[in-house]
Order: structure tokens, then C-alpha cells, then sequence
């Protein structure tokens, strides 16, 4: 029986003159390792993707973290360069993917970048720069040249008993990373929270209505996916959802 398919939408990039469409190798690897799927990476536009043609051949979607942030104007806030940088054929691309796949019951993982798409593709917003905030914790990602110690897992989060993610995760707390400067302000009508930082910072949601496997994280668990356990069973469970998926469709 083949592996089920994962999309990842690409983000843009510009490389020595040339336009490119990207996801970093760490989704791709947990997709595979974690997830036990085949990985596709579907370009950024900001118009002419068949999103429907898209979702009719894969059975999950990831959308990943990335150097860029949503466009502010999408949620009703200001752009700014001290917010930027922006991608704004990701955020088309990411966006309908998320309300296409969900409203179709195609498992969906979103990741840092991919949590703050989830909400504000359903109607909530962000808040930017949160470290300045009073209370806040500085939630960016350590400023350090490994790569092993920007990622390092350093953060608690706590996990509602009953919530999605518990059933992947169970409840309580849990030992995450951090690597964001934004989060959710107003969480979308159709959201629920699942997870917190201790500073009250939303860490994980869910699609309340969604028909199947609908959660967003605002750390990184693809980045230890072979390695802790926590990140393991998050991708074991959008894996197992995804074959569900597969295997309902015939494929």
C-alpha cells in the first residue's frame, strides 16, 4: 500500500536572482520520520493554485513556521519593517489551504507561523513583538549560532485534560521549544485553546467544529521529532489521523 501524502505549502524565496518556492528539510524529515507519510511541497501564489485539485490528491496538510510573518493587514493591523519580513504568496496559498482542508476533514498540523495562519484564516488576530508586552516571557528564539541550541526544548507548557491535543499528548505539563515573536491576540470564533505558556501565551488550539484532525502549536516538534517524545506523539497521531484519512478515500 503506498504512504499517504502530506502538502506543505512553500514559502518564497529570492536566491541570486531567481524566485524560488521552499519549506525547510526539517518539515519534510518529520513528515517522513515522525509522521510516516511522503512529503509534498506545493508553490506559494498568490493566485492560480486549484486548491481543490490539491487536496483531492493528498491526505494531510502541514503548514510549517518561517521567517516570515502573516501580512497585518489580513487581521486588521498595520505592516511595519520592525514586523516584517512578509510573504504574502504564502499567506494566499497557506490560507486556503487551511479553510479548504478543513472544511473538506483533511487532517491539518499547524506549526508556529502555521498556528498564527490557523487563526487569523478563521478570523483572529495576532498580537506582534510580544517580549515587549508586560509579563510576557521572551519567547524568541536564543540567540546562539547552533542550531541545536536555538531549537533547544526550554519552555513548560501546560495542556488542557480533554482537549485534542491531550489525546496525543495527554494533559499536564510539557517541555517545549521557543522561536516566535507573535502570537494569537483574538482567537478565531472557531478555535479553541488547548495549551498555554506560563505567561498565558497561547501554545496550542483546535478547530472546534472540524470533522477531523484540526490542531495548531505555536513551538516546534519536528524539529526533535526523532529524538523527544512529546514531539514524537504529536506527529504520530497527525500521521495516524492522516492514514485514517488515506485509507477511508481507498487510496
Amino acid at each position: 500500500m503506498p504512504s499517504p501524502i502530506i502538502a506543505i505549502p512553500a514559502d518564497t524565496r529570492e536566491i541570486e536572482g531567481y524566485y524560488w518556492h521552499a519549506t525547510p528539510q526539517q518539515y519534510v524529515n518529520a513528515v517522513v520520520k515522525g509522521a510516516g507519510a511522503t512529503a509534498i511541497v506545493v508553490p506559494a501564489l498568490e493566485s492560480g493554485n486549484d486548491i481543490d485539485a490539491i487536496l483531492d490528491r493528498v491526505d494531510g496538510v502541514l503548514i510549517s513556521g518561517s521567517r516570515s510573518n502573516v501580512h497585518p493587514s489580513l487581521y486588521g493591523g498595520d505592516a511595519s519593517e520592525q514586523n516584517g519580513p512578509y510573504d504574502p504568496a504564502r499567506d494566499a496559498t497557506s490560507m486556503e489551504l487551511i479553510r479548504r482542508a478543513i472544511d473538506r476533514g483533511v487532517p491539518l498540523l499547524a506549526i508556529c507561523r502555521g498556528i498564527q495562519e490557523l487563526n487569523v484564516a478563521l478570523g483572529g488576530t495576532l498580537e506582534t513583538e510580544i517580549q515587549e508586552k508586560p509579563g510576557v516571557w521572551d519567547h524568541r528564539r536564543p540567540d546562539v549560532p547552533e542550531r541545536d541550541r536555538m531549537y533547544a526544548i526550554r519552555q513548560t507548557v501546560k495542556v488542557k485534560e480533554g482537549s485534542c491535543i491531550a489525546a496525543a499528548l495527554g494533559a499536564g505539563e510539557f517541555q517545549v521549544n521557543s522561536l516566535h515573536r507573535q502570537a494569537i491576540g483574538v482567537t478565531a470564533p472557531r478555535l479553541t485553546v488547548e495549551a498555554v505558556a506560563e505567561d498565558g501565551t497561547i501554545e496550542a488550539v483546535s478547530v472546534i467544529d472540524a470533522p477531523n484532525f484540526a490542531i495548531g502549536v505555536q513551538w516546534h516538534p519536528e524539529y526533535w521529532v526523532e529524538s523527544d517524545a512529546t514531539s514524537a506523539r504529536l506527529f504520530k497521531s497527525f500521521g495516524d489521523a492522516v492514514r485514517a484519512y488515506a485509507e477511508a478515500k481507498g487510496r
